[in-house]
C-alpha cells in the first residue's frame, strides 16, 4: 500500500453526476421546510392579519409576536444548518507507518497493540472503549475515535459528539451545533403553537360558517398544519431536553458508552452526567444572557467543565487564559469536543491523568503547566473512591 493511499480517508466511491445529484437531493427536506414557512408567512401575515383581522390592536399584537418568533426560529435553523460539524483533530489519524503496521498485523492482538501504542505515544485522551476493551477505531477514516465521537455514513467522516444526522437540516447534529438544534426545535414549537392559538377563533368561525372571506381556506390550512407540526415537535423537543438533562446523545441512549471500572469495562448511560444543571451548562454554555439565543455562549476556556454537585462560578469557569482549538465559526458549548468529564473515573485510570498531557495541534504553542494542573484537578474531583459501586 502506498503512503499517499494510506493517509486518505476511505469514503464511498461516489463521483461525477451521481455525487452532485446526491448532494442536491439532501437539500430537498430543507427546501420543504422553507417552503412551508414561506407559505405560512403568506397565509398568516397577509391573508389573516392584513385581510381578515379588523382590530388594529389585535393585528399589531399578532404581527409583533409572530415576527419575533419567526426571527428566532429561522436564526436557530440557519445556525443548525450552516455550522460546521466538529471534525476529529489530525492527531487521532494514524500516520502511514502506523497504518501499515496495523493493516499488516495478522491477529487482533497485534492490531490492538498498534492502536494502544499509538494512543500512548500521542497522549490521546481516549477513555471510552468497545465491549472487549479495545480502542475505538474507524476503518473508513483510518483514525482513532475520541470519546463520544461516531462515524456519520451520510457525511462520510467521524463527527465529535455525534447525536444524529438530521435530514431536515442537512447536517449532523453534534457538538458544534447541538445547542442551535435544540433552540430550533423549541422556537419552531412556539412558532406553531402561536399560529394555532391565534387562528383558533377564526377556525371556529369557519366551522360555524361565520367566516366569509376569500382567505378562509388559507386560514383553515395554516391552523391544521401548525397543529400537525406542533404535535411532532413537542415529542422531539421533549426528548432532546431529556437528553440534555442526562448529558447523553441519541446514540448513547441506545448504546451506552463503555467505561473502565476496577479493571473491567462496563456500560453506563449516565457516565458523563454531572447533574441536571451542570449538564445544561455543558451544552448551553456559562453565559446566561445568551442561553436562549443562537449564539456562542461559553465564557470559559472551553476546557474546564462543571463538577457534579458544584455550581459553576458566575464568571469564567477557570482563570487560565490558554486558548483552545475552535471547531467551526462559533464556540457554543463548554469543552473542545474531544475531552469530557466523567461521572465515574476509575482510580487506576485516574493515575494516568496527572502525567498525561492534553493533545494539541503541532502549530499551536504547548499548553502551560498551570492549565494541565487545572484540568487534572477538575477531573480528580469526580474520581470514584475505592468503595464506589457502579449504578449499572
Amino acid at each position: 500500500m502506498s503512503t499517499a493511499a494510506g493517509m486518505a480517508p476511505r469514503f464511498s466511491a461516489m463521483s461525477g453526476p451521481c455525487k452532485i445529484c446526491f448532494k442536491a437531493a439532501k437539500w430537498l427536506p430543507v427546501l420543504f421546510i422553507v417552503s412551508v414557512v414561506v407559505w405560512s408567512y403568506y397565509a398568516y401575515v397577509i391573508q389573516l392579519n392584513l385581510f381578515t383581522v379588523e382590530s388594529i390592536i389585535e393585528k399589531s399584537f399578532y404581527l409583533l409576536l409572530y415576527h419575533f418568533l419567526l426571527v428566532l426560529f429561522l436564526w436557530a435553523y440557519w445556525q443548525t444548518i450552516f455550522t460546521d460539524i466538529g471534525r476529529v483533530p489530525k492527531q487521532f489519524r494514524l500516520p502511514p507507518a502506523e497504518l501499515d503496521r496495523y493493516e499488516s498485523a495478522e491477529t487482533d492482538e497485534a492490531r490492538r497493540a498498534v492502536l494502544e501504542g499509538f494512543t500512548q505515544k500521542q497522549n490521546l485522551p481516549v477513555y471510552n472503549r468497545t465491549m472487549t476493551g479495545d480502542i475505538r477505531y474507524c476503518e473508513k477514516c483510518v483514525q482513532i475515535k475520541p470519546d463520544r465521537c461516531h462515524h456519520c455514513s451520510v457525511c462520510g467522516e467521524c463527527v465529535l459528539k455525534l447525536d444524529h444526522h438530521c435530514p431536515w437540516v442537512n447536517n449532523c447534529v453534534a457538538f458544534t451545533n447541538y445547542k442551535f438544534f435544540i433552540l430550533f426545535l423549541g422556537y419552531a414549537l412556539l412558532y406553531c403553537l402561536f399560529i394555532a392559538a391565534t387562528t383558533l377563533q377564526y377556525f371556529i368561525k369557519f366551522w360555524k360558517n361565520q367566516l366569509e372571506v376569500p382567505a378562509k381556506f388559507h386560514i383553515l390550512f395554516v391552523f391544521f398544519v401548525s397543529i400537525m407540526f406542533a404535535i411532532s415537535l413537542v415529542s422531539l423537543f421533549g426528548y432532546h431536553i431529556f437528553l440534555v438533562v442526562k448529558n447523553r446523545s441519541t446514540l448513547e441512549s441506545f448504546r451506552a458508552p463503555i467505561f473502565q471500572l476496577r479493571n473491567t469495562w462496563v456500560q453506563d448511560k449516565d457516565g458523563f452526567s454531572l447533574g441536571a444543571f451542570n449538564n445544561f451548562i455543558e451544552v448551553f454554555g456559562d453565559n446566561r444572557s445568551l442561553w436562549f439565543l443562537p449564539l456562542a455562549s461559553s465564557l470559559g476556556d472551553g476546557v474546564s467543565y462543571p463538577v457534579r454537585g458544584q455550581p459553576p462560578p458566575p464568571s469564567a469557569t477557570t482563570t487560565t487564559t490558554t486558548p483552545v482549538q475552535s471547531y467551526g465559526s462559533t464556540q457554543t458549548s463548554l469543552g473542545d469536543g474531544v475531552t469530557y468529564p466523567q461521572r465515574c473515573v476509575d482510580e487506576d485510570t485516574d493515575d494516568l491523568l496527572g502525567s498525561r498531557q492534553r493533545w494539541a495541534e503541532d502549530e499551536e504553542n504547548e499548553l502551560t503547566a498551570g492549565y494541565i494542573n487545572n484540568h487534572a484537578h477538575a477531573l480528580e474531583e469526580v474520581v470514584v473512591q475505592a468503595n464506589h459501586t457502579n449504578p449499572v
